[in-house]
């Protein structure tokens, strides 16, 4: 990632953090299937932001590995985990990742999650993070219903990417109105 790029996401973050608080939210992926989340163990979130859905996994039981290249977004997370009392059961890690995923994360994880950060390069080292049985949710968006862009995947994308890796199976996959979701198991 740039530095633009970076300083932008910042910004982003410091507003949004001025505006007031913030909820702790599932992945958008997982609402209404709730019943598919283990019940605890590690989790890691990439590109995590604000913190939201890290901190909203710490409070089911999950030991979380945060990641995200905003130092803003990684502050207004270390917020929200000591407000809700989870902690100490976030590590957030400053990485770029346009590297990959931190060395410092290598899994096994029950549970990985990103979303709304989108790099094809990564679908393989996501998967691999998963333990035996765990699971993988990823909301990116989609020309599905929606203008291509560059950090748009295209229709399909999700599904064929992740279900071309072995041993993974995938459980959901929705796409339309600009947004593109899979949840898929580690067998």
């Amino acid at each position: 990632m740039s530095r633009a790029d970076q300083e932008r996401w910042d910004a982003r973050h410091t507003a949004v953090s001025a505006s007031g608080e913030q909820a702790c939210l599932p992945p958008d992926a997982l609402r209404g299937r709730l019943e598919l989340l283990p019940a605890g163990g590690r989790a890691l979130e990439l590109a995590c932001g604000r913190g939201a859905v890290a901190v909203w996994l710490a409070q089911r039981g999950f030991a979380v590995d945060a990641v995200d290249v905003s130092g803003a977004g990684l502050e207004a997370a270390a917020a929200l985990a000591t407000r809700s009392g989870a902690g100490d059961r976030v590590r957030l890690v400053a990485a770029d990742l346009d590297d990959g995923i931190p060395a410092s994360c290598p899994g096994p994880y029950d549970v990985v999650v990103c979303q709304r950060f989108r790099d094809p390069r990564l679908y393989d080292a996501m998967a691999a993070r998963l333990a035996p049985g765990g699971l993988l949710v990823v909301t990116v968006l989609s020309a599905a219903g929606d203008e291509p862009g560059p950090f748009r995947a295209a229709p399909g994308e999700l599904a064929a990417a992740f279900g071309a890796i072995a041993g993974l199976q995938i459980v959901s996959h929705d796409e339309g109105n600009g947004a593109a979701s899979l949840i898929a198991r580690r067998r």
